[in-house]
């Protein structure tokens, strides 16, 4: 078995219609009871649509343009490993189901520059700060990169990713490939999310009406494993406690672990309420055993996504005071080994280079749970 990275052809150019999902997008889709979708527009998508799904970090498979940056000790692994890989086959089918949502899913994986982050105004000095605090740390060892983290030279396990050059110059061609390769795909992911979201915050404005409940969410959806990598490839390495998942999925507004706000100058970019009824929605939906393995702003406050939603959802209401339109972002963190399942987390667990095959009855039950809790939610 070939367990070296996998990459996406050289040359190769997304289309926002490419990372772009609906319901009737594919004229033979099913739907939840298994019936044909009919075929709709992506317009026709967006006027029914109340829920905006994104996954920034779903992309694994690197642009083989940045391939002779990989660090020799980079296996198929460690990269799917420093991905959300689930969350694209989630989404999307949940997409196929479910006509009150529009999917958009990143196809460039976050080495290229991770979308979760602010960008940086200089990419090179970012990168350098980031290459100089593990270059102290030593090889392999632990490494903060709060804040230089856009782009990121070693994996959440400190391990290798890119082999960074020494010199300036050739530090300046690396940042200028990368921002060259950006546009092919991540790119093409920022700007559709933002259109989109923009075009749907037009449509449910013009379709609010004063007494009626109209909204419109943003949900920034991820996943993050319990434990991290060995050098041997074995993902059994537990983290921290404060900084494990609940058994489910966080869900995140900036607030606190009742989603109220924590700060005057951070605010929730989710009504707490709100976020309180959507957390129930997916307790039941999902059929957890106890409250607790669905919980909030725990251990992430969310990031970048949901930040600029929350900025842009405000300047709309300030330019529209008397708008009867409810707006929210949110950011879900699933816990990867309930996503992947007892199976596919125990060949995780073992030593190895691979990355093991998706159960699509997994990935099928996920998706209509995630439709049944934002179905209980809207009711």
């Amino acid at each position: 078995m070939d367990t070296a990275p996998t990459l996406i052809p050289a040359g190769t150019r997304f289309r926002s219609e490419d990372i772009t999902h609906w319901q009737g997008k594919n004229p033979h889709g099913t739907d939840t009871t298994g019936q044909p979708t009919d075929s709709r527009t992506l317009e026709q998508a967006l006027t029914e649509a109340d829920l905006l799904v994104s996954t920034p970090h779903s992309g694994a498979v690197i642009p083989e343009e940045l391939a002779g940056y990989l660090a020799p000790e980079l296996t198929q692994r460690l990269q799917y490993d420093f991905s959300d890989v689930a969350t694209a086959s989630v989404v999307r089918r949940w997409a196929d189901i479910d006509p009150r949502i529009v999917a958009v899913i990143n196809p460039h994986p976050r080495m290229v520059r991770d979308p979760n982050r602010a960008k940086p105004e200089d990419v090179v000095q970012t990168l350098s700060q980031a290459i100089e605090r593990v270059a102290q740390a030593g090889k392999w060892n632990p490494v903060d990169l709060s804040g230089v983290d856009a782009i990121r030279p070693v994996t959440f396990s400190f391990f290798p990713i890119l082999q960074i050059p020494e010199d300036h110059e050739a530090l300046q061609k690396l940042c200028q490939d990368f921002a060259d390769t950006a546009e092919q795909g991540l790119g093409v992911y920022e700007r559709t999310r933002d259109e989109l979201l923009e075009r749907l915050l037009q449509i449910r404005h013009a379709a609010a009406t004063p007494g009626a409940e109209t909204s419109l969410s943003f949900l920034s959806f991820h996943d993050t494993m319990n434990t991290t990598t060995t050098a041997q490839g074995a993902v059994n390495v537990p983290r921290k406690p404060e900084d494990r998942l609940p058994n489910v999925v966080a869900l995140s507004n900036r607030g606190d672990q009742r989603g109220e706000a924590r700060t005057e100058e951070d605010p929730p970019s989710m009504n707490p309420q709100r976020l309180r009824r959507l957390a129930e929605a997916h307790r039941a939906a999902f059929e957890v055993a106890s409250a607790d393995e669905v919980q909030l702003n725990t251990p992430y406050l969310g990031s970048q996504e949901i930040i600029a939603a929350r900025e842009r959802f405000s300047d709309f209401h300030h330019r529209h005071p008397d708008s009867a339109l409810l707006t929210d972002a949110v950011q879900a963190e699933f816990r990867r080994e309930y996503l992947h399942g007892q199976a596919f987390t125990a060949q995780l667990h073992e030593p190895g280079t691979s990355w093991p095959q998706e159960d699509p009855q997994q990935v099928e039950f996920l998706a209509r749970a995630c439709k049944a809790a934002w179905d209980r939610y809207r009711g």
